[in-house]
């Protein structure tokens, strides 16, 4: 039984570390929605600083969170980054130095997304005209290579290690299973408690490889709070086991002590996850946080508790008392109903709709998911019937024995007295012991498979059990990936066209010939468009032009010239609403102005349309 236990562990960890590394790199719950200047914009003259606008809130700390690069890659930001948000638009910016040369300049930015997870991103904007750039960015970003996998490896244990610490523990106290089931649970608590510690304490170290920031600024974060209070708390967890487990935790007054201090420890560890993933972004944070807290403690009860009756059922030497067994059979129950209702709502508020939950990794987790829940509900159904012949045993029964106070206690019926001779040699006396205890533990053993029903109930708990680790390995991969809702709205929103803007220097040579040509094209895309162009002379006024045309092709395609003449509609304002873009690519666009008879010029930019 050992070395099937064994293989199953073996085979469940392999499934989450597959479920892990199969995951996309750098799986962000963020997403940078804009940017002043924008990319690829060029602009006339120096910016004041940058600023860059998230979907969601977001950290940026340590000095490489937000650099701007000049074209030979020095740095020509203050590295004061302000926080501009407002109004539920959430931005951040940088203030950059006077009077910047012009060229092309690099924008380098490093975040971590409110439910913990990195995100990184690079562009590119001009001042005067595009120049050639020196700036090499590393391809890997943060969460990416080694730091990543491992840190995404580690939740895997986390959450295995909580359930089996809070469910082991939960199982004594509910299901009351005796004395003789002591030392099994002991074991399993404490190989959770432990697990669980190891997790956490590695969570901790590869948090700064897998943000690329320091161990101080971790700590600072949300994330890093919350690990190192779950270290605390489980450190109190310690005490607990000790006690728990202790000759003191006898009688009905401990029994209620220890109850009242387990509903206490184990949300507030509960809470450390539901704090600082999923649960606290997003819409309804204020409800989503109480149900992921309920959600983790269901499966901590079940699970877990599940685990415990797997180990009694396979290494306790006695049976499992009836009792026990139809109260985990309640407790399984009404925490099955509790997953079922928390996790409806949080799919609900994750997914959204249809689309995103088959057309998302996050979705497709989320229905495999379902389906291995749904498969581990039948087996539990089974599981429950096994345990409904043990609760009412057929008429003229002889009654359970009652298990005795240890699994090596001595069989009086079976035992046979030492021969004489060994009773002379201290050695072969122990020897004699030995042989004959391990020759009682047998006996008992195989009494206790001579019952078919809980030989059925120990088959189905193994079955159940393989189903419900593959399930935890699916949720930790969840718990690593964007959210359907967000993946579709970000999605979207790339998809989308963005409105095209740029600003071209003109002069015609002669009187109020000088100034800056404003560009306009909303919404930027492919098919009808409005264009709006501005003229504005060197102090920022209106200026004007006695004839306007604008002319656009597409090289790549051969395609066009498109020519267009904006009507003119203000001093210094002129709108082309027939503007039509048939083909995505890189257009070249021609500005011809006429501010005389003879006074005439073309400027000519490139504007790129997804």
């Amino acid at each position: 039984m050992t070395t099937t236990l064994s293989r199953l562990l073996v085979l469940l960890t392999a499934l989450g570390a597959v479920l892990v590394a199969a995951a996309p790199p750098a799986l962000a719950h963020a997403a940078l929605t804009g940017s002043s200047p924008a990319d690829g914009e060029v602009v006339v003259t120096s910016p004041e600083r940058v600023e860059l606008t998230f979907s969601e809130r977001v950290s940026l700390t340590g000095d490489q969170a937000l650099r701007v690069l000049d074209p030979a890659g020095e740095r020509v930001d203050t590295g004061e980054i302000t926080d501009l948000s407002a109004n539920g638009e959430v931005r951040h910016g940088v203030a950059l130095a006077d009077d910047l040369p012009d060229g092309t300049y690099t924008v380098a930015w490093q975040a971590v997304s409110a439910d913990s997870h990195p995100i990184a991103g690079a562009f590119t904007f001009s001042v005067g005209a595009p120049s050639e750039t020196s700036v090499r960015l590393p391809a890997q970003g943060p969460g990416d290579g080694t730091a990543g996998l491992l840190y995404d490896l580690a939740r895997f244990p986390a959450y295995a290690g909580f359930l089996l610490l809070a469910g082991g523990a939960a199982f004594l106290l509910v299901c009351r299973p005796g004395p003789a089931a002591r030392p099994v649970l002991q074991r399993l608590v404490l190989a959770g408690w432990t697990t669980a510690t190891a997790a956490t304490l590695a969570l901790l170290l590869l948090r700064g490889p897998y943000t690329g920031t320091g161990l101080r600024d971790v700590i600072d974060t949300k994330t890093g709070t919350a690990l190192l209070c779950r270290l605390l708390l489980l450190g109190a967890a310690a005490l607990y086991v000790a006690v728990l487990f202790g000759d003191r935790a006898r009688g009905r007054r401990a029994h209620g002590a220890l109850a009242a201090a387990g509903v206490l420890l184990a949300p507030a560890t509960a809470a450390t996850w539901a704090l600082a993933e999923h649960a606290s972004t997003g819409p309804w944070p204020w409800l989503a946080v109480p149900a992921d807290l309920v959600h983790l403690l269901a499966a901590g009860a079940w699970l877990g508790g599940l685990a415990a009756l797997l180990a009694l059922l396979y290494r306790s030497p006695e049976p499992v008392p009836r009792a026990a067994v139809r109260r985990f059979s309640r407790l399984a129950f009404w925490s099955v109903v509790a997953l079922a209702a928390t996790g409806l709502f949080q799919a609900w508020r994750q997914v959204g709709g249809w689309d995103p939950l088959l057309g998302t990794r996050y979705g497709q987790l989320l229905v495999v998911k379902t389906a291995l829940v749904a498969l581990v509900v039948g087996t539990a159904w089974i599981s429950r019937r096994w345990t409904a012949r043990l609760a009412d045993p057929p008429a003229g029964a002889v009654p359970e024995p009652v298990p005795v106070s240890a699994p090596d206690a001595p069989d009086t019926r079976q035992a046979p007295p030492l021969p004489p001779a060994a009773t002379d040699d201290p050695a072969r006396r122990a020897q004699l012991a030995r042989q004959r205890a391990a020759v009682q533990r047998t006996r008992r053993r195989r009494d206790r498979d001579r019952d078919t029903e809980r030989s059925g109930l120990r088959r189905s708990v193994l079955a159940e059990a393989a189903v419900a680790a593959a399930v935890l390995a699916v949720t930790t991969a969840l718990t690593g990936t964007t959210p359907a809702r967000t993946q579709a709205a970000t999605d979207a929103a790339a998809a989308a066209p963005r409105p095209l803007s740029v600003q071209l220097p003109y002069d015609t040579g002669g009187p109020h010939g000088r100034g800056t040509a404003l560009i306009d094209i909303t919404p930027g895309g492919t098919g009808d468009n409005v264009l709006h162009l501005r003229l504005e002379d060197p102090a920022g006024l209106p200026n004007g032009a006695e004839e306007v045309r604008i002319a656009l092709t597409l090289p790549a395609e051969d395609l066009g010239p498109l020519r267009y003449e904006p009507a003119h509609v203000d001093v210094g304002h002129w709108v082309a609403d027939d503007l039509r873009l048939p083909r995505p690519g890189d257009w070249e666009l021609s500005l011809t102005l006429r501010t005389s008879e003879i006074d005439q010029t073309t400027e000519t930019t490139t504007l790129t349309v997804g």
